[in-house]
């Protein structure tokens, strides 16, 4: 593709996005919105699952501590004459925030006005890395708090130990912030390194929606960001089995009932995007028909008493392929064996076809609405870092069968795949993992 050529599509309700790619190797998507306020993210595929890699040319991979993308993006508002980011962007009027996953670090703001100026901040204060041994040591307390609070909180506890549960090896069991003990290892130096690695416009970027056009995000490109050349980037994940690692784990606080997280585990993820849009697809049906808010399953642990708050959710992209169940119960076993009835009971009789129909009507609409917000752009970062395009998973939705999703059923729902993390109060029984 030539430097600048801009690309537009459009699909069949009328919304359209305009792609280039930079001539520093930015990847930059426009949404133009005639909305009320403006969105833009500035992304780099780099997240908590990346502490081993190496770049062309290298002949051995680098090894860092956990923590360290969190901990980077931590140290990318400061800046070197000491102006403070935040009141760079209060000054035109924007709300900016950042968040690292495991395998994205973020930047963004949203405003209502002067989408130029603050457009123009975030892709100076991303392009423009500042570590001294002093601010470096600074943030190490102040992170190391951030930790140690998550790690009295239940919500975060159980996702993670659910985590370190079903996997073994692979990184994605990683806390994003690290421990205590793995961020006492990161110097200036790796910040630097990873910094270079990841940060690179060709790994990265940058998608705006609102009250805007391509030209206008170019020419603040073109002023702002610095020349880098492109970099090709090796990520090494450990192998991981199958089946979970743990049943189940257990551990109390002080919560007034227990509480349980299930996941179902899956490791059948292909390389292929357009297989992974589609199962994605299947998979976001399929949780909704088993145990989304009008299925049989909901309706009667709700009714029953046996679960308040239930919920359930689903992740599928090239890192990680699951399925979680959450609520409070006073018998979490007793939840566990009614969850494993239930699903035998589909097996005997089988998945409904006519909750199938109604759900992928339900779940394209919900996909339509997402344009109704210039938050889209978040939207459409995630779908573009897991190499989808954004209007294609649309079409995924409309082309999904039901056999496509009865086939997944049989092969997700077997019990070495289940794991449950469990808190209990803390006059309950005592830590147990199985």
């Amino acid at each position: 593709m030539s430097e600048n050529q801009i690309i537009q599509k459009t699909n069949e309700f009328g919304e359209t996005y305009f792609y280039t790619k930079h001539k520093s190797g930015l990847d930059i998507y426009v949404i133009p919105k005639d909305f009320a306020t403006n969105y833009a993210v500035f992304a780099t595929k780099y997240g908590a699952i990346d502490n081993c890699f190496k770049t062309e040319g290298e002949e051995n991979f680098h090894e860092v501590p956990d923590g360290i993308a969190h901990y980077l993006e931590h140290k990318m508002f400061e800046n070197e004459d000491g102006v403070d980011t935040f009141s760079r962007f209060a000054k035109y009027g924007a709300s900016a925030n950042a968040y690292t996953s495991s395998t994205m670090t973020a930047y963004l703001f949203s405003c209502t006005n002067h989408l130029k100026e603050n457009l123009e901040i975030l892709l100076d204060y991303v392009s423009k890395p500042y570590f001294t041994p002093e601010n470096v040591e600074k943030e190490r307390g102040i992170i190391a708090q951030e930790i140690r609070m998550y790690e009295d909180n239940s919500g975060s506890a159980i996702y993670y130990n659910l985590l370190q549960a079903m996997y073994e090896k692979h990184q994605t069991r990683v806390d994003v912030a690290g421990t205590v003990e793995s961020i006492s290892e990161i110097t200036p130096e790796l910040l630097y390194d990873c910094y270079n690695t990841f940060y690179n416009f060709s790994n990265m970027t940058l998608c705006v929606s609102g009250r805007t056009d391509m030209q206008t995000v170019l020419s603040i490109a073109d002023r702002v960001l610095p020349e880098r050349e492109p970099k090709a980037i090796y990520r090494h994940y450990h192998e991981e089995k199958t089946e979970v690692f743990q049943s189940r784990v257990t551990e109390a606080f002080e919560v007034s009932r227990p509480m349980f997280l299930l996941g179902i585990k899956d490791m059948d993820i292909s390389e292929n995007a357009e297989i992974r849009m589609k199962k994605r697809v299947a998979m976001s049906i399929l949780t909704d028909m088993l145990f989304g808010p009008t299925s049989d399953f909901a309706i009667d642990v709700y009714e029953s008493g046996l679960v308040n708050g239930f919920d359930a959710s689903y992740d599928h992209s090239f890192e990680c392929s699951r399925i979680f169940l959450e609520g409070e119960t006073d018998d979490p076993e007793a939840f566990y064996q009614s969850f494993l009835a239930y699903l035998e009971e589909i097996r005997q009789k089988g998945l409904c076809e006519e909750d199938f129909n109604r759900i992928k009507r339900a779940t394209y609409a919900s996909y339509i609405k997402v344009f109704d917000s210039t938050k889209l752009a978040r939207e459409f970062t995630h779908m573009i870092h897991d190499e989808c395009d954004p209007f294609a998973f649309g079409e995924a939705i409309k082309n999904a069968t039901f056999d496509e999703v009865k086939t997944l059923f049989l092969a997700l729902f077997k019990e070495e795949f289940y794991a449950m993390s469990i808190v209990t109060p803390l006059d309950g029984k005592d830590d147990e993992n199985e």
